[in-house]
Order: C-alpha cells, then structure tokens, then sequence
C-alpha cells in the first residue's frame, strides 16, 4: 500500500472485523473472577511529579499523564503496538494490537468498555481526581480479561500517582505451540508490559513538563496516529506489516 497512506487505514480490514467481534468473556460474572477461581489480578502503581494540592493543574503532571493515556503511547513498543482511529471517541474506541511473542507478529482486538473522570473519597479524608479508562479483550485474544489504567491526584497533598489494575486469564488457543509458549512465557510477558508500561509514562510525563506542553517524542512512542508525516514510525509500521 501507499506510504502516505494513515495508520489506521492500513489496518482498516482489521479494526473494521473488530468492530463487530463480541468479548471473549462473561463481563456480568467479573465478580467471579479472582485468584481462587483461576484468574490473574494485578496491580501496579508509580508515583508522578507532585502538584500544588487543588484541582488538576492546566500543564502540570495529572494533565501531562491523561494525556499519554488518552494517546497510547506508554506500551513498550517492543511487546506491544496499538491501532486506533485517532479521531474516533475515546468510550468508542476499538484498537488492534500487535503483540510480539516467539518472535512472531499477532494480532488481537480490544474495546474501551469505559472511560473514569470522577472524585473519589480517600480512606485517609479529603478527595482525589481519577481519570482513565479500561479496554477488553475480544474474540480471538490469547488472553481474557480486561486492564484498567487511571491517574489520580491527591487534592490535599497534591500527589500524583499512576495505577494499573488487571483481571486476567489465559484464553482459547487453538494452535498447541503457541498454547505451550504463552503458558511459559505469558505470565512472564504480562508483567513485563505493566512495568515497562509504569516506567514509560512516567518518563513521557517528565519529558511534557520538562520540554512544555508536547506530545511524547515520536521515536519513543508507540506509533498510533497518522505514520505519512512521521519517517520512523512509518519505518516501524513497515516491519509490522
């Protein structure tokens, strides 16, 4: 196909199957899932630039986290690569992500299934302001379950903190080598992708409040929007294709 031609248009076919595939799993027995029943649950958190207590600062690290979030550019790039719509909502949003195990390529669909921008009572008094969304598996995925990212601000102390919080299983596979190698090595690669994904947000944040109101640096980001006018994330759309 063209170079010129946008990311997600390259993967049209894809996104467009993805748009009708249901989930993998029951989301009205979520609360059946735990580490007795079988299940994954993960929890990871890392702490941001602080802020002046108050609301969310305009540029500051709250604002600067959203944003990566909303962009998907925190995933290592190596493990995971996300497409989407750019433009499409973000509680619409469909994505194609291209996982990389035994040095293969895979394709797997994921859908937003909500985005959070609320207050929340803290245990230990006052408030925080929580925005993020989760995403869940479809049809076809190694994996079932569903992964929640969220930044939250604590509005008294002013603390900034980034969590990620997952439900996991192991899914249908049909094909007995990869059904072997993602029960050795999925584990394993799903906690490299929370940690490396804490660590690259983070550091993306850091980057926006050092260098001003920018997105993350292209060559560090995972390419989701347009690739025509990016040279290395065209690059790197190439070699997945």
């Amino acid at each position: 196909m063209p170079k010129s031609q946008p990311l997600d248009e390259r993967q049209k076919a894809r996104l467009e199957a993805y748009e009708k595939a249901g989930y993998n799993f029951d989301l009205n027995r979520t609360h059946e899932y735990t580490r007795q029943t079988g299940w994954n649950v993960d929890d990871y958190e890392t702490e941001l630039p602080a802020e002046a207590p108050g609301p969310p600062e305009a540029h500051g690290s709250w604002a600067a986290a959203r944003e990566v979030l909303r962009n998907y550019t925190f995933p290592p790039p190596n493990l995971i690569t996300g497409i989407f719509v750019p433009d499409q909502p973000l509680e619409q949003r469909v994505m194609v992500l291209r996982g990389m195990f035994l040095g293969f390529s895979f394709w797997f669909g994921v859908r937003v299934g909500g985005v959070t921008d609320e207050h929340r009572p803290l245990p230990e008094g006052g408030e925080e302001q929580v925005w993020g969304y989760n995403y869940r598996t479809l049809e076809g995925h190694f994996e079932r379950g569903e992964i929640i990212f969220t930044v939250h601000k604590n509005l008294t102390t002013g603390r900034v903190l980034f969590r990620i919080h997952a439900l996991s299983q192991t899914g249908r596979i049909r094909n007995p080598f990869y059904w072997l190698g993602f029960k050795l090595f999925g584990r394993m690669l799903q906690k490299r992708f929370s940690r490396q994904s804490m660590q690259r947000l983070k550091a993306q944040v850091e980057e926006m409040l050092q260098k001003g109101w920018d997105s993350p640096n292209e060559a560090n980001a995972t390419p989701v929007k347009s690739a025509s006018s990016h040279e290395q994330a065209q690059q790197q759309l190439d070699k997945a294709t």
